[in-house]
Protein backbone atom coordinates (compact mmCIF):
# COMPACT_ATOMS: atom_id res chain seq x y z
CA UNK A 1 0.00 0.00 0.00
CA UNK A 2 0.87 3.63 -0.52
CA UNK A 3 1.29 5.98 1.91
CA UNK A 4 0.10 9.19 1.11
CA UNK A 5 1.69 12.59 3.23
CA UNK A 6 -0.59 14.83 4.59
CA UNK A 7 -1.81 17.91 2.88
CA UNK A 8 -0.06 20.35 3.36
CA UNK A 9 -0.99 24.55 2.58
CA UNK A 10 1.64 27.44 1.50
CA UNK A 11 0.79 30.04 0.90
CA UNK A 12 -2.19 29.92 1.00
CA UNK A 13 -2.85 27.51 -1.62
CA UNK A 14 -3.37 23.50 -0.69
CA UNK A 15 -0.98 21.06 -2.75
CA UNK A 16 -2.43 17.48 -3.94
CA UNK A 17 -1.50 14.42 -1.98
CA UNK A 18 1.61 13.02 -3.12
CA UNK A 19 2.52 9.35 -2.71
CA UNK A 20 5.91 9.24 -1.35
CA UNK A 21 8.07 6.54 -2.29
CA UNK A 22 9.31 3.95 0.41
CA UNK A 23 11.97 1.09 0.15
CA UNK A 24 8.80 -1.46 0.23
CA UNK A 25 7.85 -0.06 -2.66
CA UNK A 26 10.56 0.32 -4.64
CA UNK A 27 11.32 -3.39 -4.13
CA UNK A 28 8.18 -3.95 -5.47
CA UNK A 29 8.01 -1.93 -8.19
CA UNK A 30 11.27 -3.73 -9.83
CA UNK A 31 9.93 -6.95 -9.19
CA UNK A 32 7.39 -6.51 -11.38
CA UNK A 33 9.31 -4.79 -14.08
CA UNK A 34 11.55 -7.64 -13.90
CA UNK A 35 8.60 -10.09 -14.32
CA UNK A 36 7.38 -8.26 -17.12
CA UNK A 37 10.24 -8.31 -18.95
CA UNK A 38 11.28 -11.94 -18.49
CA UNK A 39 8.46 -13.07 -21.17
CA UNK A 40 9.55 -9.80 -23.43
CA UNK A 41 13.16 -11.25 -23.47
CA UNK A 42 12.45 -14.44 -24.68
CA UNK A 43 10.34 -13.37 -27.32
CA UNK A 44 12.80 -11.23 -28.95
CA UNK A 45 15.95 -13.73 -28.61
CA UNK A 46 13.07 -16.30 -29.91
CA UNK A 47 13.37 -20.12 -29.24
CA UNK A 48 16.37 -21.36 -27.54
CA UNK A 49 17.81 -23.71 -30.70
CA UNK A 50 17.91 -27.38 -29.86
CA UNK A 51 20.50 -29.14 -31.13
CA UNK A 52 18.61 -31.48 -33.82
CA UNK A 53 18.13 -35.12 -33.18
CA UNK A 54 20.60 -36.87 -35.52
CA UNK A 55 17.80 -38.71 -38.13
CA UNK A 56 18.74 -42.70 -37.66
CA UNK A 57 19.98 -44.15 -40.90
CA UNK A 58 17.34 -47.53 -42.21
CA UNK A 59 19.05 -50.71 -41.45
CA UNK A 60 19.25 -52.07 -44.69
CA UNK A 61 21.64 -49.52 -46.73
CA UNK A 62 21.61 -49.41 -50.39
CA UNK A 63 24.71 -51.80 -50.31
CA UNK A 64 23.09 -54.36 -48.30
CA UNK A 65 20.33 -54.46 -49.92
CA UNK A 66 21.68 -54.59 -53.54
CA UNK A 67 23.72 -57.49 -51.86
CA UNK A 68 21.15 -59.55 -50.59
CA UNK A 69 19.01 -59.14 -54.59
CA UNK A 70 22.48 -60.36 -55.87
CA UNK A 71 22.35 -63.03 -53.56
CA UNK A 72 18.81 -64.31 -53.78
CA UNK A 73 19.00 -63.88 -57.58
CA UNK A 74 22.68 -66.28 -58.08
CA UNK A 75 20.62 -68.38 -55.95
CA UNK A 76 17.97 -69.19 -58.11
CA UNK A 77 20.13 -68.88 -60.85
CA UNK A 78 22.43 -71.89 -59.94
CA UNK A 79 18.82 -74.01 -58.67
CA UNK A 80 18.01 -73.03 -62.61
CA UNK A 81 21.46 -74.27 -63.32
CA UNK A 82 21.02 -77.41 -62.07
CA UNK A 83 18.04 -78.27 -63.45
CA UNK A 84 19.52 -77.74 -66.82
CA UNK A 85 22.39 -79.78 -65.90
CA UNK A 86 20.26 -82.88 -65.18
CA UNK A 87 17.67 -82.56 -68.22
CA UNK A 88 19.78 -81.37 -70.83
CA UNK A 89 19.94 -77.66 -72.90
CA UNK A 90 19.36 -77.04 -76.51
CA UNK A 91 23.15 -76.31 -76.86
CA UNK A 92 23.79 -80.03 -75.27
CA UNK A 93 21.46 -81.17 -78.16
CA UNK A 94 22.95 -78.50 -80.70
CA UNK A 95 26.86 -80.06 -80.37
CA UNK A 96 25.33 -83.50 -80.43
CA UNK A 97 24.38 -83.07 -83.72
CA UNK A 98 27.14 -81.14 -84.51
CA UNK A 99 29.46 -84.16 -83.52
CA UNK A 100 26.88 -86.44 -85.52
CA UNK A 101 27.28 -84.75 -88.84
CA UNK A 102 31.68 -84.67 -88.46
CA UNK A 103 30.97 -88.47 -87.90
CA UNK A 104 29.21 -88.35 -91.16
CA UNK A 105 31.35 -86.60 -92.46
CA UNK A 106 34.22 -88.73 -91.59
CA UNK A 107 32.63 -92.17 -92.44
CA UNK A 108 31.08 -90.93 -96.13
CA UNK A 109 34.24 -92.66 -98.06
CA UNK A 110 34.47 -95.66 -95.76
CA UNK A 111 35.04 -97.10 -92.26
CA UNK A 112 34.27 -99.87 -90.04
CA UNK A 113 31.27 -100.62 -88.47
CA UNK A 114 32.71 -99.83 -84.87
CA UNK A 115 34.49 -96.69 -86.45
CA UNK A 116 31.11 -95.28 -87.63
CA UNK A 117 29.39 -96.54 -83.78
CA UNK A 118 31.98 -94.30 -82.75
CA UNK A 119 32.08 -91.15 -84.55
CA UNK A 120 28.64 -90.60 -85.14
CA UNK A 121 26.99 -91.77 -82.17
CA UNK A 122 29.43 -92.04 -79.57
CA UNK A 123 31.06 -88.15 -79.85
CA UNK A 124 27.44 -87.50 -79.80
CA UNK A 125 26.77 -88.74 -77.10
CA UNK A 126 29.95 -87.52 -75.29
CA UNK A 127 29.25 -83.83 -76.25
CA UNK A 128 26.03 -84.08 -74.90
CA UNK A 129 27.27 -85.30 -71.58
CA UNK A 130 30.10 -82.69 -71.70
CA UNK A 131 27.52 -79.49 -71.92
CA UNK A 132 25.26 -80.93 -68.95
CA UNK A 133 28.59 -81.55 -67.24
CA UNK A 134 29.42 -77.79 -67.97
CA UNK A 135 25.74 -76.72 -66.82
CA UNK A 136 26.09 -78.70 -63.71
CA UNK A 137 29.43 -77.62 -62.11
CA UNK A 138 28.19 -73.56 -62.87
CA UNK A 139 25.60 -74.55 -61.13
CA UNK A 140 27.94 -76.11 -58.19
CA UNK A 141 30.04 -72.78 -58.25
CA UNK A 142 27.36 -70.52 -58.26
CA UNK A 143 25.40 -72.06 -55.28
CA UNK A 144 28.53 -72.17 -53.15
CA UNK A 145 29.25 -68.63 -53.75
CA UNK A 146 25.70 -67.83 -52.48
CA UNK A 147 26.28 -69.66 -49.18
CA UNK A 148 30.38 -68.86 -48.90
CA UNK A 149 29.69 -65.17 -49.40
CA UNK A 150 28.13 -63.89 -45.92
CA UNK A 151 31.91 -64.96 -44.56
CA UNK A 152 33.48 -62.89 -46.56
CA UNK A 153 33.73 -58.67 -46.19
CA UNK A 154 32.28 -56.51 -43.61
CA UNK A 155 29.66 -58.09 -41.72
CA UNK A 156 26.01 -57.79 -42.60
CA UNK A 157 23.37 -56.26 -39.88
CA UNK A 158 20.66 -58.80 -40.71
CA UNK A 159 21.42 -62.51 -41.28
CA UNK A 160 20.68 -63.98 -45.51
CA UNK A 161 17.31 -65.20 -45.30
CA UNK A 162 16.70 -68.78 -45.07
CA UNK A 163 15.21 -69.51 -48.44
CA UNK A 164 18.24 -68.03 -50.27
CA UNK A 165 20.38 -70.32 -48.67
CA UNK A 166 17.47 -73.26 -49.17
CA UNK A 167 17.40 -72.61 -52.85
CA UNK A 168 21.32 -72.37 -53.25
CA UNK A 169 22.04 -75.36 -51.19
CA UNK A 170 19.03 -77.05 -53.98
CA UNK A 171 21.19 -75.40 -56.67
CA UNK A 172 24.26 -77.38 -55.12
CA UNK A 173 22.42 -80.69 -54.92
CA UNK A 174 21.04 -80.57 -58.64
CA UNK A 175 24.66 -79.36 -59.81
CA UNK A 176 26.22 -82.04 -58.29
CA UNK A 177 24.03 -84.93 -59.38
CA UNK A 178 24.60 -83.46 -62.94
CA UNK A 179 27.89 -83.32 -62.82
CA UNK A 180 27.95 -87.44 -61.36
CA UNK A 181 25.94 -88.08 -64.29
CA UNK A 182 27.41 -86.27 -66.86
CA UNK A 183 30.92 -88.07 -65.79
CA UNK A 184 29.28 -91.37 -65.90
CA UNK A 185 27.82 -90.53 -69.66
CA UNK A 186 31.37 -89.41 -71.12
CA UNK A 187 33.32 -92.36 -69.41
CA UNK A 188 30.44 -94.52 -70.87
CA UNK A 189 30.04 -95.93 -66.96
CA UNK A 190 26.02 -95.92 -67.15
CA UNK A 191 25.32 -97.15 -71.12
CA UNK A 192 28.28 -98.68 -72.94
CA UNK A 193 28.46 -97.69 -76.68
CA UNK A 194 26.91 -100.19 -78.85
CA UNK A 195 29.79 -102.87 -80.96
CA UNK A 196 29.67 -104.04 -83.84
CA UNK A 197 28.09 -107.59 -84.39
CA UNK A 198 31.10 -110.44 -85.60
Amino acid sequence: MNRTTPATVTDGEKTTDEPTETPETTQSTDRAVAESQEPRDRDETGPVDEPEAVEETDDDTDEETSGRLAAASAAVVSAGLGVVGLTGAWTGRVAAERETLIGQIKTQSGGSAAQQINEIYGDAWHSTALVNGIFGLLALLVGSYVLVRPAFGAPARQPQAGWVRAVARGGIALGALGVLISIAMYFDLIVALPTAGG
